[in-house]
């Protein structure tokens, strides 16, 4: 087989390079996504509704920790494609070094904070009520693996930098198969209930570790791990920050809509309602997977090129990505109108969250052929260097649109007003990012371009 490089990005055709870059990607964050959808129904059926919504109340936690690894993955991933663009070796593998200390520094001061204050944050992410327990109990086991998830997040994104889907593909594989398996022991055979289910979890956290870790040891990646370059260098740090907060932003925004959400909707009906976000929460994750992996391959081909000055590629790239975005939205959309009944009783055969959900499911989703163009404009920038329009247009949707708008609906709709939230959020970030990505195309782009 032949050895796959980073060059590659600047010399094969966008369309086959889309799709090299973003099947991969793609599978393997249905796989993962699968691996949160299978475990919320093992958990929902074995451990009860409950159990679905204490999961739900920790992971904007847990996932804001880890999000600081995907953060400084994806900032430093950034300069690694331009680097590696402009043939620069050194400056490559310098910011991979920088991206490991920081992560590791930062993700161990942010668990330790959650963990001395865990009696505050549980009530306060919706953690009420039957919720509390459970929730206490998952909490603490699954972060004591966070720090391991932030650095597998963290490695990922630097995997696909470097031009290797495939490998990123395996690392999210490998953890989410070892999840499934790890929860039919500790939950189904040793009957340890919510314990079981965080334990399941971290395993798969070590196992995703394990993968990366030999993957950067091995003649698979051009970089390598290498001490002398883990002492922070002022520039990359400074410019890993810039752009990784862009991604941290973006899920800390995520983790308050989930403390909000959730007590809004416990107010609103209670331990029915959030159990209902909780599910349409996982349909999120895993029925947009196509469209994620679109963006996560998009990335490093526009990053690389704009670091070569290949620009017109880097237009190509985005019309690619935009199109394909635009076709595989509109089949999940087409899927999640037809099937929300069914969907929603694979998670639990509760009579009251099986009555809330579907209705709740259609408004989620009901401008989701859209939203690929948000997702892809967002990337762009990002990809490209430019912070402050990536971080912009990241917090758009969430942060300007859509949490003023569930404390305005509801007052007016009820619980629906929530629910309506979402796509009047979506229709109106895609407005505004469509406006600045094609002044982007037409101006900048085309002008480098000749």
């Amino acid at each position: 087989m032949a050895k796959v490089s980073s060059q590659d990005l600047g010399h094969q055709p966008i369309g086959k390079l889309l799709i090299k870059q973003a099947v991969p990607a793609s599978i393997g964050i249905l796989v993962m996504s699968l691996n949160i959808l299978v475990d919320t129904i093992f958990v929902g059926n074995w451990i009860g509704p409950t159990a679905i919504a204490a999961i739900n109340v920790v992971l904007p936690v847990s996932f804001f920790i880890a999000a600081l690894g995907m953060a400084i993955g994806i900032g430093g991933s950034s300069i690694i494609s331009r680097a590696l663009g402009a043939d620069n070796q050194i400056k490559a593998c310098k910011t991979f070094g920088n991206q490991i200390t920081l992560t590791i520094l930062v993700t161990i001061i942010f668990v330790v904070f959650g963990l001395l204050y865990i009696n505050d944050i549980v009530p306060a992410f919706g953690g009420k009520g039957s919720i509390y327990e459970l929730a206490k109990t998952y909490y603490r086991i699954v972060l004591y693996g966070v720090p391991i998830l932030a650095l597998c997040m963290m490695g990922n994104t630097v995997i696909r930098a470097e031009g290797k889907p495939k490998f990123a593909m395996y690392a999210m594989m490998f953890p989410s198969v070892g999840n499934l398996l790890l929860d039919l022991l500790f939950i189904k055979a040793f009957d340890f209930g919510m314990a079981g289910a965080a334990w399941a979890t971290t395993g798969s956290y070590i196992l995703c570790f394990l993968f990366i870790l030999w993957f950067f040891l091995s003649k698979n990646s051009e970089l390598k791990i290498n001490v002398k370059h883990f002492g922070l260098d002022l520039p990359i740090v400074k410019e890993i920050g810039s752009l990784g907060f862009v991604t941290l932003a973006r899920q800390a925004i995520v983790s308050v809509t989930y403390l909000l959400m959730n007590n809004i909707l416990f107010d609103l009906g209670g331990e029915t309602s959030v159990t209902a976000y909780a599910i349409v929460g996982r349909m999120l994750m895993f029925a947009l997977f196509p469209v994620y992996g679109i963006t996560q391959g998009f990335l490093p081909i526009a990053g690389f090129n704009y670091g070569a000055e290949k620009y017109k590629r880097v237009r190509e790239s985005i019309i690619t990505a935009v199109k394909y975005g635009i076709l595989l939205c509109a089949i999940i959309f087409i899927f999640l109108m037809i099937f929300p009944d069914a969907i929603t009783k694979l998670f639990t055969q509760d009579t009251d969250v099986l009555k809330e959900t579907p209705p709740a499911m259609r408004w989620v989703f009901a401008a989701t052929p859209i939203i690929g163009i948000q997702l892809i404009g967002a990337a762009y920038f990002q990809a490209i260097g430019k912070a402050i329009p990536a971080l912009l247009l990241t917090l758009l949707r969430q942060g300007l649109f859509f949490i003023p708008l569930i404390f305005i609906l509801p007052k007016y709709y009820g619980a629906l007003g929530v629910w309506m939230a979402f796509p009047i959020s979506d229709v109106l970030a895609t407005i505004v990012t469509a406006y600045f990505l094609h002044r982007e195309v037409k101006t900048n782009l085309n002008t480098k371009a000749f």
